[in-house]
């Protein structure tokens, strides 16, 4: 296979997976572990099942289309402390998830690339209680080696709310000398849950390192969202035009608060999204287009095959 940064470099689009978490609950009834989430799964054959049927629709589509695919490890919650506080702390989490990721891409034989899914060690959807930028690399330098260790192609920061955690982690993400992708968690008004704007984190992170990411992007949103962070006045700037270049769109259109507290699955149809996604394709340049919370395949088949028109 060509190096992930090849591929990033020379395609006009690449795919990502959707929904995981909120699809195993709704169609198949299962709920992720208290401490690590959906990382656990892969140890009980019904929810690995479960997980396999579902990455492997999105690898399926990706392969139906010619296209690259990016699928990440279940393991944004799998951090140092909740994987010790687990009643998995003797498995070897990070590795073993990379490797059931390794057989899908295997079985399917599509063009898949493996992340190493990370997160903050907090609330994604909250501007408070977060590391600053020493304490994320050290906390967040566990998960990141583990990572390299395992082979993966890149490393993905999900969902990062505030700046110091994001500079930490990407630090961390950093000495492992991978390709890796820093995603932020924004809001309508073109800023970070602390208050940065997309063009100031951006920029930040870039001066703060030597290795910069590979790009920018952003998951758990919905495209409007994205849209109207991105044309706010302040980010209308070279440095997003050309660093920030992808999204897991969520399907709904609510806040990160609201979204946090929701009850019931807010959700829209594929051909609406895909709508949006291409909206965003042609006015902002990006190229990596995903799901998150909402999606499924539909979603992500609709997608494919609006690029492919």
């Amino acid at each position: 296979m060509e190096k992930f940064e090849d591929v990033f470099v020379k395609e006009k689009y690449i795919l990502m997976e959707g929904a995981l978490s909120e699809r195993l609950k709704r169609e198949y009834n299962i709920l992720g572990d208290k401490d690590i989430a959906l990382a656990g799964h892969i140890y009980n054959e019904n929810k690995k099942q479960a997980l396999a049927e579902l990455f492997k629709q999105y690898l399926n589509i990706a392969k139906k289309y010619d296209m690259s695919i990016m699928i990440t490890t279940p393991t944004r919650r799998a951090n140092k402390d909740r994987v010790s506080n687990s009643i998995f702390n003797k498995k070897n989490v990070i590795e073993d998830n990379v490797n059931f990721l390794k057989q899908l891409r295997q079985e399917t034989g599509a063009n898949a690339y493996i992340g190493g899914l990370m997160g903050c060690k907090g609330d994604a959807y909250s501007k408070n209680n977060h590391l600053d930028k020493k304490s994320a690399f050290e906390f967040h330098l566990w998960q990141a080696k583990l990572f390299k260790d395992a082979n993966v192609d890149f490393l993905y920061a999900g969902i990062m709310p505030t700046l110091p955690e994001a500079i930490g982690m990407a630090k961390a993400m950093e000495s492992t000398g991978l390709p890796y992708i820093i995603s932020f968690m924004i809001k309508k008004d073109g800023k970070l849950l602390d208050g940065t704007t997309i063009n100031d984190a951006i920029v930040n992170i870039d001066n703060s390192i030597n290795r910069k990411p590979l790009c920018y992007m952003t998951n758990c949103v919905h495209p409007e969202i994205l849209n109207s962070a991105l044309a706010q006045e302040f980010n209308v700037t070279s440095i997003v035009k050309n660093r920030f270049k992808g999204i897991q769109a969520n399907t709904s259109k609510l806040c990160p608060e609201e979204l946090d507290n929701s009850v019931e699955l807010k959700t829209s149809d594929s051909i609406s999204l895909a709508n949006d996604i291409i909206n965003l394709y042609n006015k902002f340049n990006l190229k990596i287009f995903g799901g998150c919370c909402g999606t499924d395949n539909t979603h992500i088949e609709e997608i494919a095959k609006r690029l492919n028109l």
